[in-house]
């Protein structure tokens, strides 16, 4: 009893199924009432009734499944979730578990031991380690083709422990962060190098100082305005039919706007003895407009087809 750790004071879990011997599990809970004292409490829970418990979380400091002599006990994985939840941070679960050893046999009740402590380890636990192996006693071989309903000469019975972390699952802790200012990272100037490339008004009045005009910096080019045709990119306008680019900066959009706006002037009918807008007093025997009332010069003016026909 000593390898569970087991002191007075504590709080302690036994988990039993049907396959665990009555007596022996009165023996185990006689023997860790004693160790825990008055202070303590042993609790006894079966395993199919361990998730309609009324248990609250970190509840316990040691649980033990499937330790009773002769038991045969399977832990799934909401079992194993349910038991870190109740235990408390720093708890520790000690289980025993019959496992397969044959690589080949993948049953889904048994399983082998390297599947069982990942199993631990996604339930929330850690340091999950193996602390005992040994073979089966005819007694719990008895016990797996009863209760299990399964056959195999290849099972052994481990005993695994995990413990829980000391913090509980949605815990919030306030962390202490650093207030000392933290350097910029940018290196030391030097002083002296620092004054040598300072420029103070005393320096400007120094006659050895040649000042130059900003102006004079600048050539007769320099001012001239560019030609809008030498700004625009080789593949600007290229090819029979000239088109500007979509974003075109080059002047080349609004000039074929421009060009647009002509053609559309010249391709407008015009009068031959501009008088056809005065009305039918000052119109030619040809006129296409005879007939029609007079109208503002520039208005568009529609024919219908018995004008043009006349016409």
């Amino acid at each position: 009893m000593a390898d569970f750790g087991i002191s007075a004071g504590q709080f302690v879990a036994v988990v039993w199924d049907k396959s665990s011997p009555m007596e022996a599990l009165k023996d185990l809970v006689d023997k860790l009432r004693a160790l825990t004292g008055d202070e303590g409490r042993v609790s006894v829970e079966n395993i199919n009734q361990l998730l309609q418990s009324a248990h609250k979380e970190s509840s316990f400091d040691i649980i033990l499944s499937g330790i009773i002599p002769g038991s045969t006990t399977l832990h799934s994985a909401e079992i194993l979730a349910e038991m870190a939840r109740i235990l408390r941070p720093s708890g520790c679960l000690f289980l025993k578990e019959p496992v397969e050893t044959a690589v080949a046999v993948n049953n889904s009740k048994v399983k082998t031991a390297s599947k069982l402590c990942s199993a631990l380890t996604l339930s929330g636990l850690v340091e999950v380690k193996e602390l005992q192996r040994k073979f089966l006693s005819p007694e719990e071989i008895q016990s797996v083709r009863e209760h299990l309903g399964y056959h195999s000469d290849s099972l052994l019975s481990v005993q695994i422990t995990g413990k829980k972390p000391d913090f509980e699952v949605g815990s919030s802790s306030q962390l202490k962060l650093s207030t000392t200012k933290k350097s910029s990272g940018k290196p030391a100037v030097d002083p002296a190098a620092a004054k040598l490339w300072t420029l103070s008004a005393n320096d400007m009045e120094d006659e050895s100082v040649d000042l130059i005009d900003s102006d004079e910096l600048l050539d007769p080019e320099d001012t001239k305005k560019p030609d809008p045709a030498s700004l625009r990119a080789a593949s600007c306008g290229e090819g029979k039919k000239r088109k500007a680019c979509k974003n075109c900066t080059c002047g080349l959009a609004e000039e074929l706007e421009r060009e647009k706006s002509r053609d559309q002037i010249s391709s407008q009918p015009k009068s031959a003895c501009g008088n056809c807008y005065l009305g039918d007093a000052f119109r030619c025997a040809s006129c296409p407009y005879l007939g029609m009332p007079a109208f503002r010069p520039g208005e568009k003016v529609l024919l219908s087809d018995s004008n043009l026909n006349d016409a």
